[in-house]
Parts: C-alpha cells; sequence; structure tokens
C-alpha cells in the first residue's frame, strides 16, 4: 500500500475523488483511498474486526476502511484495505466552484406523504404498547435521470456546501455508491482518546436573521427536543463508560449548518485497553438512538415494520481503522446511493411521545431540500 505525504488540503482530496474511491473529508482533514488489496465482509463486527490483523499481515495494507449497515442482522458489514491512501489537512476550508447537475426527469417520494403521516401516527401509538422511548422513521426520495449520475460531481457539490459536515463517499456491494454529508461523528480514537458527538434534535435554519435566531432558540427551550437529545446520550455513555477509564459529558450545545440548527453534546474518554480498537467502539455504539431508537432491538424491529425499504447501508456507520487501532467513524445520514442513471436519498427525523406527525414530516422534507441543495439540483 502506497501512503501519501505530498502537501494537499481536505479540497484537493475531494477534488481527486473518482467513482470507486473512498473519502472521508472535513473541512480540517481528510482520507482519499482507491484500489483493493483485500475486502472482508461480514454480519458480524466482531469478525470483521478479528479478520483485519491477518489481512494487514497478508498485503501489507495498513488500514481498513469502509461500512456498517444499519441493521448488522441481515446486511453484512464491508471493509476494504486499499492500495493506495491519501491524507490531508487544512487551517481553513477552500470553496471550489460548484459542478451544474443533470436533473432529474422522475421524482418519487417513499412512501407518499400521507402515508409516512400514518406511520408516524403508528409509531407515536407503539411507543407507549411497547415501552419503547423513541424510535426513528425515515423517508427516501427515487430519482431517475436520462444519462449516468455523475458521482464525483455529486461528491465534489457536497463536500463545497457542507464545510461544517463530514462528506463521505463509500463503494457498495453491487457497484452502487453512499454519498453524503453527515453532521454526526459516531466515534473516533487517537491512542487511548476517544470522541463522540452525537446529535438529535433539529430545527430548521431561516435566510431571515430574526426568525433563525427564533428557531435556534426554540430548539434550545424545546423539551420534546431535550428528551429526543438526552435519550442518544445516555445510551452513549452507557456504551462507551465500561471502554473508558474516565468520560467527560459536556453539552447539549446548539450548534449549526447552513441548512439546520441541532443540539449536540460532546463525549470525551480514556480507554482503559489500548487493544479495542476504533471499529469495536463503532460496532458497539451503533446503532445509536439517533438513527434507530431505544430500546434498540425493539425499535429496529418497528422500523422494520413501518418503513416500506430496507435501509441497507443508509443510518449505518462510514469509516476507517487503522493497524494500531485508531479510527474514525461517522453516522451514515443525509446521503444518497447512486446507481447508474438513478439515485435515493433517504431522511429521517426521531419520533417521541411528544411527536407531531405534521412536524415530522416537515423535517423529513427540509431534510431533503438540504441534501438537494448541496448536491447542485433543483426539485
Amino acid at each position: 500500500m502506497t501512503t501519501s505525504t505530498a502537501p494537499a488540503t481536505p479540497a484537493d482530496l475531494a477534488a481527486r475523488y473518482e467513482r470507486g474511491d473512498f473519502l472521508l473529508a472535513t473541512a480540517r482533514h481528510a482520507l482519499l483511498a482507491s484500489g483493493a488489496a483485500a475486502t472482508a465482509t461480514d454480519t458480524d463486527p466482531a469478525r470483521l474486526s478479528g479478520a483485519l490483523p491477518g489481512l494487514f499481515a497478508d498485503t501489507g495494507a495498513s488500514i481498513a476502511v469502509g461500512l456498517l449497515p444499519f441493521d448488522t442482522t441481515s446486511t453484512p458489514g464491508h471493509l476494504v484495505l486499499p492500495r493506495a491512501v491519501q491524507r490531508a489537512t487544512s487551517d481553513h476550508a477552500a470553496v471550489p466552484p460548484r459542478t451544474v447537475l443533470p436533473q432529474p426527469v422522475k421524482v418519487t417520494t417513499v412512501p407518499e406523504p400521507e402515508a409516512h403521516l400514518a406511520a408516524v401516527r403508528a409509531a407515536v401509538s407503539a411507543l407507549s404498547d411497547r415501552d419503547l422511548r423513541k424510535v426513528v422513521l425515515a423517508r427516501a426520495l427515487d430519482l431517475d435521470f436520462s444519462e449516468a449520475v455523475p458521482v464525483a460531481d455529486v461528491v465534489r457539490n457536497l463536500a463545497n456546501g457542507n464545510p461544517r459536515h463530514t462528506t463521505y463517499a463509500a463503494q457498495l456491494p453491487g457497484g452502487r455508491t453512499l454519498v453524503g454529508a453527515t453532521p454526526e461523528l459516531l466515534v473516533s480514537r487517537t491512542g487511548g482518546a476517544v470522541l463522540s458527538r452525537p446529535h438529535a434534535g433539529s430545527m430548521p435554519r431561516s435566510a431571515d436573521p430574526a426568525i433563525d435566531k427564533a428557531n435556534g432558540e426554540a430548539l434550545l427551550a424545546s423539551e420534546k427536543d431535550h428528551v429526543e437529545h438526552a435519550v442518544v446520550v445516555e445510551s452513549v455513555v452507557e456504551i462507551l463508560r465500561p471502554f473508558c477509564r474516565t468520560l467527560d459529558v459536556r453539552g447539549p450545545e446548539l450548534v449549526s449548518t447552513p441548512a439546520i440548527w441541532h443540539l449536540s453534546t460532546t463525549v470525551t474518554g480514556e480507554l482503559l485497553d489500548q487493544d479495542i480498537t476504533a471499529l469495536n467502539l463503532a460496532a458497539a455504539l451503533h446503532p445509536t438512538p439517533a438513527v434507530c431508537g431505544t430500546p434498540t432491538d425493539a425499535a429496529r424491529s418497528l422500523v422494520r415494520e413501518l418503513e416500506p425499504f430496507d435501509r441497507e447501508y443508509y443510518a449505518g456507520a462510514v469509516g476507517w481503522v487503522d493497524a494500531a487501532g485508531d479510527g474514525e467513524w461517522a453516522v451514515g445520514i443525509r446521503c444518497a446511493e447512486i446507481a447508474d442513471t438513478s439515485m435515493r436519498l433517504y431522511a429521517g427525523g426521531g419520533i417521541v411521545p411528544a411527536s407531531d406527525p405534521r412536524t415530522e414530516l416537515d423535517e423529513t422534507s427540509a431534510k431533503f431540500r438540504t441534501l438537494l441543495a448541496a448536491m447542485g439540483l433543483e426539485i
């Protein structure tokens, strides 16, 4: 495996991305991997992790990149040991010009809005019936084009338009590509330091400064959103505690992207055991209540009942782990699966007892608009 140490910025690596590569990039750091010296695919993340030392030794690679699916009991995790890796850091975010994309010839919502409203109402009823604190329901938006979707242009637009997000692109089994720009870090490990930044609770931004400020203040004051956020943070802390000598929890605080206000908490810790890798931590945390609900098994079962599609790698985890155990894994949301001439976008929202179906529908619609605009699509 070759590793590039030539000076580059995250924007440079996003510009170099080609379909089939793996990219994980923020405004401050980025990793671009290409080629495949070996792959590992398994529905059991523990077996995936256990296979890596032998693969590292056999291939000479020092890093593995890839994905964990939303439901690890039915869809396999997929890791690639790349032939070449480039890394970049920067103290500033460059914003290259946006590429104009072809517009879709057909747009289909899955399910239709009225069906999603009914699903949210059913979810609210099921929370008490099944002793659930939260469940996350998603919608999909299918786009058909008259020509091949230029995946590299989509990825570059996402990176350019979302400097506060983590832009990612990963090849899926079967030839599709998962691309997205997520605001949420699932977990990172650097030496003995562990970091997680769970997000839950959101409110749209506004071009009107007064409305925008009011929306942020409303989110900070929202009991419903604080309850939703606390469910996620409690889960992250409970899962990380056995792995860590110390844990520090700071938040929630109000953070923003160009389109959405979020509640975010920062959780930091010090590992007890250096043999616990970033992949081990990601597998333990995933899926958090931010993308599934809680309790996990019951929430995932309800998701299967109420959503008319298989999420596969949407709401999974995307990232990397190296031979030393360090790595970074992001939550696979705000994303789309791209085939040849088609694209499926996903957007979801957390349902708690106080959820209003119309508000939840509006939240997913706002997330679709944000993702479409970031990709360079106007629908």
